[in-house]
């Protein structure tokens, strides 16, 4: 059995049967209810983007990065495999990270996370994929074997090469203009 003391409360303590109840406790509600996010909710596809000219760029950059990366998939026999092995990663690196650039772009996903600066990510994935992919493709066409597979991986690598400068020239300009804003400068296209 509780004696009376505990049925009160003691010194400055809620009884037991104010926090059933609720009445005259300390532990109210607060003034705001806390809401349910829906982080996804606001997903939407921008096909502004998708017309621009930076998403038909990245949309052309991942088809000749996975048309590149299919192509060194098929060589069967290769000596000196360095050549092959890096090209393979570069293109698939490449194909990755800008298919994922073109999904958060696309679904306007990156005004959800206003934090990064997306120009500039952007502009560094772009920059360095144009170094990588030239590199792996001059690298490739010196010790090409002159199979048809390395020779086709060879023009796709060049070809998305010039994709991608193009795009990091752009996207340079973009930078410059927008003085490092990241959203804004995001949802402004250049056509």
């Amino acid at each position: 059995m509780r004696n009376s003391e505990e049925a009160e409360g003691f010194h400055g303590e809620a009884s037991n049967t104010s926090m059933i109840s609720g009445a005259s406790s300390p532990y109210q509600p607060t003034t705001e209810p806390v809401h349910s996010r829906n982080v996804l909710g606001g997903i939407r596809c921008d096909f502004e983007y998708l017309k621009s000219h930076f998403g038909i760029l990245k949309a052309v950059e991942v088809a000749l990065a996975l048309i590149a990366f299919i192509c060194i998939e098929t060589i069967m026999l290769c000596l000196p495999c360095g050549g092959v092995y890096f090209f393979e990663f570069v293109s698939c690196s490449a194909f990755v990270v800008t298919g994922v650039l073109l999904l958060i772009f696309s679904l306007s996903l990156h005004t959800k996370v206003p934090h990064v600066n997306w120009s500039l990510t952007d502009l560094v994935n772009t920059a360095a994929s144009t170094v990588f992919f030239f590199l792996a493709s001059v690298v490739l066409a010196a010790l090409n074997h002159k199979s048809g597979a390395e020779i086709a991986a060879v023009v796709f690598g060049f070809l998305v090469t010039c994709v991608y400068a193009v795009n990091t020239f752009l996207a340079v300009k973009r930078w410059r203009m927008g003085d490092g804003r990241s959203v804004a400068v995001q949802t402004k296209y250049v056509k």
